[in-house]
Order: C-alpha cells, then sequence, then structure tokens
C-alpha cells in the first residue's frame, strides 16, 4: 500500500491562531506522526482585540493539558460571566448576556415560556434574576462550579479574559516543548505547483525554502497564501454588518474588577472593555462612512476609566469570510479565513472550531474533495449563524439618534435571521439549529435585552396554572440569589487562586 501520510505541516503566522494550530496539532498527532513548523516574523504585529472569550475556550485548554489557575495567572486573565450591553435598545438600557441558562425547563416545557406566562412585559431586569451568572456578574462575584447537586452552584458557566500577546507566548511554549520548530522570517514568495496549483513551497525573504504537505495559513487579514496566492475570493458581508474600522487602546484599570466584558453602543458602532489583572483592554469598532478616524479616536480617550498606556492603535477590516476555508493543500485559520466583528468574542472560538474541524477531516496526501467540501459546508455554516446573531445585535434597535442607527434598524437582513425574529415575535420561542453556536438562551438573552416583544408565550406553559408557574418562578429566582451569596468577590478569587502579581487592590 502506498504511504500517503501527512509527514510535514507548514503553519504559516504566529499569534494566536497560529500558536493554537501549532499547540493542538503537536498534542494530538503523536509518536512522530509529523513535522511541524511555523514561521513567524517578529516585525510584525498581530491584531491583538481577541482578549475575550466564550465558554468553549475551557474545552480547549483542557484538551492541551492546560493547568487552568496557570494559564490565568501567565495571561494575566480575569473571568468571564457574559457580556453587559449598554445603550443597545435605547439610550440608558442595560441588559446581560449571560453564559449558562435561565432558570430550568419544567414539565417538558423552555424555562422561557414560562418566563414570557409569568412576565409578559418581556422585562429584561426580571428576566436577569433568573440567571446566577447574571447576578453574580452585577455584583462582581466568581467562582467556579462546585459539587453541590441540582444547584446552581453545579453549573456555573465562565469564560475569560486575558493578554492574547501573553497567551500566544504561552501557547508558544507548549508547542515548542513538544517538537515544533519555530523558524523566524518573512515569506517573500508562494510557490504553486504547476501540474495542479498545489503549494509546493515559501521562500523566505532571506532566500530559505520551505517544503511542506499540508500548509495552514494563520497570516491574519492578508492571507498570504489562501487569498494573495491562490485568488481564493472573499464573501464581503459589510452591507449587514457596516462596521470596518477599529481604534484600540489599554488604559490602567480603575474600580472592582469586573468578571464580565462591556459593550456600549456609540455613535456608529460600540466601544469595548475588557478588565485585566493589569489593565484594561478598550476599543471602539466603527462604520468610516458614518464616522471619521479622528473623531472615533476621540470618542474613545474620552470614555475611558482610566489613564492610557499607549498610543491608540487603527485597524481596518471588512467582515466576511473567504469563499472557500480550504483549497487544494492549504487550509485558513483565524482571520485569514474570515473577520467577524468581536461583538459577542467568537474570534478565538472561530481560531478553536477551524482547528477542531481540521482535525474531524484530517487529509492524507491524497486530498480528497469529499473531505475538504465538508470543511468547507461546515465552516461556513457556523460563520453565517454568527453573523445573523451580530446582526441581531444592531438590526433590534429603536435607536434612531444618527444615521448609522437609522441604516442597522431599517436595513433588510437574511432570511435566516428574518425567520427566527418573526417566530419569536409570534409566541416567543427559539431554536437553536443543527450545530449554530449560539443556543436558544443566547437568542432569547439578546431579543428579551433589546426590547423585541413577542405576542405571546408557548402555549403549552398553561399545562401550569398561573398560580403553580408564579411559585415555581418565585422558587428558582430566590435559589438564584441565594446561591449568589456563597460566591466570593471576583478580585479576591483570583488573589487566591491565580494571580499574576499585577492585581491592584480591588
Amino acid at each position: 500500500m502506498t504511504d500517503r501520510q501527512i509527514r510535514s505541516i507548514l503553519i504559516v503566522g504566529g499569534g494566536s491562531a497560529g500558536w493554537m494550530t501549532a499547540a493542538t496539532l503537536s498534542k494530538l498527532l503523536k509518536n512522530d506522526y509529523c513535522d511541524i513548523t511555523l514561521i513567524e516574523s517578529d516585525a510584525i504585529g498581530t491584531v491583538g482585540v481577541g482578549e475575550a472569550t466564550i465558554p468553549q475556550i475551557g474545552t480547549f485548554n483542557r484538551t492541551l493539558g492546560i493547568n487552568e489557575d496557570d494559564f490565568v495567572r501567565r495571561t494575566k486573565g480575569t473571568f468571564k460571566l457574559g457580556i453587559e450591553f449598554a445603550d443597545w435598545g435605547r439610550k440608558g438600557d442595560r441588559y446581560i448576556h449571560p453564559f449558562g441558562p435561565y432558570g430550568l425547563d419544567m414539565e417538558g416545557v423552555s424555562f422561557h415560556a414560562y418566563f414570557l406566562k409569568n412576565h409578559p412585559d418581556a422585562d429584561p431586569d426580571a428576566l436577569a434574576r433568573y440567571s446566577l451568572q447574571s447576578i453574580a456578574a452585577k455584583k462582581n462575584l466568581f467562582m467556579r462550579p462546585v459539587q453541590a447537586g441540582n444547584s446552581p452552584l453545579s453549573k456555573i458557566a465562565y469564560a475569560f479574559h486575558f493578554d492574547a500577546g501573553l497567551y500566544a507566548r504561552f501557547l508558544r511554549e507548549e508547542a515548542e516543548g513538544r517538537g515544533v520548530n519555530r523558524v523566524e522570517g518573512r515569506i517573500g514568495d508562494v510557490a504553486l505547483r504547476g501540474e495542479d496549483g498545489f503549494v509546493q513551497s515559501v521562500t523566505l525573504e532571506d532566500g530559505r525554502q520551505f517544503e511542506a504537505d499540508l500548509f495552514i495559513d494563520c497570516s491574519g487579514f492578508r492571507g498570504l497564501i489562501i487569498e494573495q496566492a491562490m485568488e481564493t475570493g472573499y464573501h464581503d458581508w459589510s452591507h449587514w454588518l457596516p462596521c470596518d474600522r477599529a481604534v484600540a487602546v489599554p488604559c490602567e484599570s480603575t474600580g472592582p474588577l469586573l468578571p464580565y466584558t462591556r459593550s456600549t453602543a456609540r455613535e456608529a458602532g460600540w466601544q469595548w472593555r475588557i478588565p485585566l489583572q493589569h489593565r484594561l483592554g478598550n476599543g471602539y469598532v466603527y462604520s468610516s462612512p458614518y464616522l471619521s478616524e479622528e473623531k472615533a479616536t476621540e470618542t474613545l480617550l474620552a470614555n475611558l476609566d482610566g489613564k492610557p498606556l499607549a498610543e491608540p492603535r487603527h485597524l481596518r477590516f471588512t467582515t466576511g469570510h473567504r469563499k472557500k476555508f480550504w483549497v487544494k493543500n492549504c487550509v485558513a485559520i483565524g482571520l485569514s479565513a474570515g473577520f467577524l466583528e468581536p461583538l459577542e468574542s467568537t474570534s478565538i472560538h472561530l481560531i478553536q472550531s477551524g482547528i477542531a474541524k481540521l482535525l474531524q477531516m484530517f487529509p492524507d496526501r491524497g486530498f480528497e474533495q469529499a473531505d475538504i467540501d465538508r470543511y468547507n459546508r461546515v465552516t461556513t455554516f457556523e460563520f453565517e449563524r454568527i453573523r445573523d446573531f451580530l446582526i441581531l445585535h444592531y438590526h433590534a434597535t429603536q435607536r434612531d439618534d444618527s444615521p448609522f442607527w437609522d441604516y442597522v434598524r431599517e436595513m433588510s437582513i437574511p432570511d435566516y435571521l428574518e425567520d427566527k425574529m418573526r417566530l419569536f415575535r409570534s409566541h416567543g420561542r427559539v431554536f437553536r439549529e443543527n450545530e449554530e453556536l449560539f443556543n436558544d438562551t443566547s437568542w432569547f438573552s439578546v431579543l428579551i435585552g433589546q426590547n423585541v416583544k413577542p405576542g405571546g408565550y408557548d402555549p403549552v406553559a398553561n399545562v401550569l396554572s398561573d398560580e403553580e408557574t408564579a411559585r415555581r418562578l418565585d422558587h428558582i429566582r430566590q435559589t438564584i440569589a441565594t446561591c449568589a451569596e456563597h460566591m466570593p468577590p471576583h478580585a479576591e478569587f483570583i488573589r487566591e487562586n491565580c494571580s499574576s502579581g499585577d492585581l491592584e487592590a480591588a
């Protein structure tokens, strides 16, 4: 039998995407399966806006055997229970999109139906009282889940904020410790095979040449192989997600250490606030047709919690994705695959997901087209469903105070999102379709949080009387409030378990 096993992998680019890929492949492709080389240049900066994550990163870290306390300490990280959205539905509105469910399902009926039955006004503040993560976030509390039977304390879902540069360095140590070869240098040329268009080699500016069986493009927005060499093409979604610029700056930490990300809607986009142990990460994602770079920078600097720690950094991007993520013997992962603004902290997840899908469909040197087609199909589905969830935040608004908000409020939206909203407006129903990332709780949270009012509730909720429904919901609410009282302050938990030594008194 002919040996067709992949014997060499070349990862082009470092940063979070490159080193997450290298660390995972070197961990799972054991027993000298193949040689793995990563090429990066210290002279090329990374984007570094992906400092907030979602709970799936816990699975990634556990797969690599990473000690969580060590990881948080080394990346100067904090814990995250959800995202607070300020001024999105209307100016003055605030709600938290929490990790974990609201309440619990009863009699085979979704808790969401009972909530709407008991709260026909669909009040976001009332909904928050049925989420332990929402209550704990607003009180600046945190703990990991514990063995507590059916208590909500057994099911605390959480993610992290961390310094993306330190995370890449941390993973580099993991990968190099398992034999990954790092090469310093800038790529000057990509050679394709004349007979079939496969990638043959890359040549560095100093003349060194590297060949491989499988190439993984982690070169960022440039798409050095997937786009510049292979001319894959790009699906541009800026008509639905018109933000195309960002300005970012860290600042000194002030006040309590919040266990959540904050997203504040501004005149032509939104501002992020990400708390780390040693600083706050801040940025303004905005739409350049509606706001100048100067005004965006001025707005961001005027709305920092503390003194800036660096000069503002400006980024340009086009929301969307490559028409194909995997072409021949090249797979794009990270920003080289596509970009979805960090509104719901999905950047790191899309890297993780791309790696997982690659391992599911890992090729031999035959590079069967059926495997490649499935990878492209399921990755496209994931990008599109995240896109629709992001569009929801902009479109489900009552703001009419700027041309930007007028545009997103009145724009046409994808059919999938239109169907979701129409179904919700009928009886408050939300369903998770296939393997889309965001579940029914996430959709319910944002729809309620941004004042989308259903016309009624699922009639099956009438299996419980009004009185019994109110009694059970009151018990759930009291149980969650009691559970929150057992949680320590976020900063105290970090000091006792995973402090980097940079944490100020908070």
